[in-house]
């Protein structure tokens, strides 16, 4: 009978295996792994990491790593590599295998054309006395005494060790080209951190909502500007220059304040010196402010220009948090 208990202590185990497992690769890294990690450095052309069977999607997995920490790198599957796609293969490329076994028909066939071609050969496998082992220049060996697996059959261990066997190498390569935040962002430009580093306020800044008065404006012109602009505030503009702002709160308050609006103007409720923030500034910064002074607009402005405003909600929309 399957119990709870059995399913957490299976959960466990598994992990318990894996750990151990990883644990176990720290013994192997030796001068082929600095070698390896070396020539991947100063490559002129890109790294090609091929596989078959589940070693294929981990090596899928370890370029999207490399790609998106500046290493150029592209998979190839190494079943389609022996029937027309070993032409992706060039001359000043370096290739990584991934096998397991290292002896399946498709690496028989793959890494004697590889050799070849004259491309230098790494292998990532669990048995270094392979076929693979031996004709590899390299050799980062993930061997693993058993699979979680319960019959010894799934790869589970070993496809962990391939990957972090992997993410070794990336990190190694990140450090030695010194790859900082924002050279990541660069890599990722939809992604948080990317919009955070290279986000600047103009690129999010709508033009054709630009919601302003001048300084005599009646109330009610000022209501219609905020409610037709949508953004809650006008800026309050005089000789060209913003010399205050109108937020929907300060309507509000002025309401509770007085029985009419009759002769009142903008500039008896407008705040004087907005903060404010330039046109060329990053996004992340203007959200700084915002949360500093508990608004959720800023007036931007270049050179005493009135540009536009930037909301809160917009900024949070874009998932800059």
């Amino acid at each position: 009978m399957i119990t709870k208990e059995n399913i957490i202590a299976s959960a466990k185990k598994t992990i318990e295996s894996e750990s151990q497992s990883i644990a176990k690769l720290t013994e192997y890294i030796n001068a082929d792994f600095v070698s390896a990690v070396e020539i991947i450095y100063n490559l002129k052309g890109r790294l090609v990491v091929t596989g078959i069977g589940k070693s294929a999607i981990i090596a899928q997995k370890i370029v999207a790593t490399l790609n998106s920490t500046g290493t150029p790198s592209l998979f190839l599957h190494a079943s389609e590599a022996i029937h027309g796609d070993l032409g992706m293969v060039q001359k000043d490329d370096a290739v990584i295998c991934i096998s397991k076994s290292g002896n399946s028909p498709e690496i028989k066939i793959l890494v004697p054309l590889l050799k070849n071609f004259g491309n230098q050969l790494i292998a990532i496998t669990g048995n270094p006395t392979s076929f693979l082992g031996k004709e590899a220049h390299f050799v980062l060996n993930t061997y693993v005494e058993s699979e979680s697996c319960p019959n010894n059959l799934a790869p589970t261990d070993s496809t962990t060790a391939q990957l972090v066997m992997g993410d070794a190498i990336a990190v190694c390569l990140m450090k030695m080209r010194d790859f900082k935040p924002e050279d990541f962002a660069k890599y990722h430009p939809g992604g948080s951190l990317g919009k955070k580093l290279l986000l600047r306020v103009n690129d999010m800044l709508d033009t054709s909502r630009k919601p302003f008065v001048n300084p005599d404006s009646s109330i009610k012109n000022v209501i219609v500007e905020i409610s037709e602009k949508r953004l809650g505030v006008a800026a309050v503009i005089e000789n060209d220059k913003v010399v205050g702002i109108i937020t929907d709160g300060d309507i509000r308050r002025m309401l509770n304040k007085t029985e009419t609006i009759t002769g009142l103007t903008a500039k008896d409720i407008m705040t004087v010196n907005p903060k404010t923030i330039k046109s060329t500034d990053m996004v992340v910064d203007a959200l700084n402010i915002l949360e500093d002074f508990s608004i959720t607009q800023l007036v931007v402005v270049d050179d005493n220009e009135y540009k536009g405003v930037i909301h809160l909600h917009d900024i949070l929309k874009e998932g800059i948090v």
